[in-house]
């Protein structure tokens, strides 16, 4: 009888052993999922101050519109971070954009993109934050000016521009296509900076994707208009891109730099691919601008400054050197509708993305103590108009302009 019992005791003791093993190994794996997702959501990139050492730990400004908020910390430490919050809070804040106790948060946090995540991917990425090292650091992430502090004022905000829900998706389109949407619109949240704003900071929808000026820089049209967004980049071009920050045509710089190192670059190929065909498959503007006449003063002028400074490395016909240094002749950035960016690289140079897959990240120098801004204005003009380029002209005026906002970014 008794060793009926202790084989019984036993039998349900190796049962409850198993079952422990199997529910360890699906915590794994949901945390090693939610692990993956928080990469593909960036959100280090936003959470994790620079320097700090404190992955998560927040207190990054992110500039805005109205003013810098400072991304919280989303530890699981329980008095400054997130330990405390049940998952109902938790996916409340990314999807809905409330808070713990019904604190209305502002979109420069995606809520209106992680909205269109299911709710199992929100969970897992609560998992994996479950597991990082929790950090003491209270972060007062308000920091706008009046009346922009008032968080009430989202109430009116949200009925304007959010629609929260999942994305659902689209039976005619592909499985792989379904899921570059999937990443696109929501969990990468795209759009965030590519897509133009209102003067509320909504998106304007008539023009998603089709660049914003963000943090000082252009982010371009990601569609796939023919001159200023993908047309010229085949979906091979856009992963090789997004996995090395570098392809035949272009090299990430600024932002777009930090988004690959950080995300991009450790996503799985077959992610890649999805947003590839999805921007792909995303329709561009119709309306491009007339290329400048060569014999123009400004495109004579120009000339002569890009044989001198910059021919060397972009080559004398704009080819730039693939890997290394960008194409100038046919490149959406080139050509983009606002030369934010360009102006930027020009006068303070820029540090390309450096990736396990294209480790050298090789660097553009600056320019402003050399060109003044009547020679910035007529090199640009020329780079966007030459070798069948064609893109509005840049005035003295507005690099003028670009120089005095440089010089009063700590960036």
């Amino acid at each position: 009888m008794r060793s009926g019992v202790l084989l019984a005791a036993a039998v349900l003791g190796l049962a409850i052993t198993a079952a422990r093993a199997a529910q360890d190994k699906q915590n794994f794996t949901i945390i090693e999922r939610g692990r993956y997702l928080a990469l593909l959501g960036d959100c280090a990139a936003c959470h994790t101050e620079p320097g700090s050492g404190q992955a998560f730990a927040g207190g990054r400004p992110i500039e805005t519109p109205f003013g810098t908020v400072l991304a919280p910390n989303i530890t699981p430490d329980r008095d400054t971070g997130i330990g405390a919050w049940t998952d109902d809070e938790f996916v409340d804040a990314l999807q809905k954009g409330v808070g713990r106790g019904g604190v209305h948060l502002y979109p420069a946090m995606p809520y209106t993109y992680y909205t269109r995540a299911t709710r199992e991917d929100v969970l897992a990425i609560r998992a994996y934050l479950a597991t990082v090292a929790p950090v003491r650091h209270a972060v007062v992430s308000n920091q706008l000016p009046f009346p922009f502090d008032i968080r009430a004022s989202m109430l009116a905000w949200n009925r304007l521009f959010f629609s929260p829900g999942r994305l659902a998706p689209t039976p005619a389109k592909s499985a792989e296509w379904n899921r570059g949407a999937y990443l696109v619109e929501g969990l990468a949240h795209c759009g965030m900076c590519h897509t133009p704003k209102n003067f509320l900071g909504g998106d304007e929808t008539s023009q998603h994707l089709k660049g914003n000026v963000v943090q000082g820089w252009y982010a371009p049209d990601i569609t796939d208009d023919a001159r200023r967004g993908l047309g010229g980049w085949s979906v091979d071009d856009i992963v090789a891109y997004l996995r090395s920050g570098h392809n035949r045509i272009a090299a990430a710089s600024g932002p777009m730099a930090e988004e690959v190192t950080r995300s991009s670059a450790q996503m799985d190929e077959s992610d890649l691919r999805a947003i590839a065909v999805y921007l792909k498959d995303q329709p561009g503007g119709e309306e491009h601008a007339a290329p400048l006449a060569v014999d123009d003063a400004r495109m004579r002028t120009g000339s002569a400054i890009y044989a001198d400074e910059c021919s060397a490395c972009h080559t004398p016909n704009g080819g730039g050197i693939a890997g290394l240094f960008p194409a100038l002749n046919g490149a959406p950035a080139v050509q983009s509708a606002d030369p934010t960016s360009l102006i930027r690289v020009v006068l303070q140079g820029a540090q390309s993305a450096a990736t396990p897959a294209a480790p050298t990240g090789p660097a553009m120098p600056q320019f402003a103590w050399l060109l003044d801004n009547a020679k910035v204005a007529s090199v640009i003009t020329y780079i966007r108009n030459a070798w069948g380029n064609a893109a509005p002209p840049v005035s003295i005026e507005r690099v003028a302009a670009e120089r005095h906002r440089l010089s009063r970014r700590a960036d």
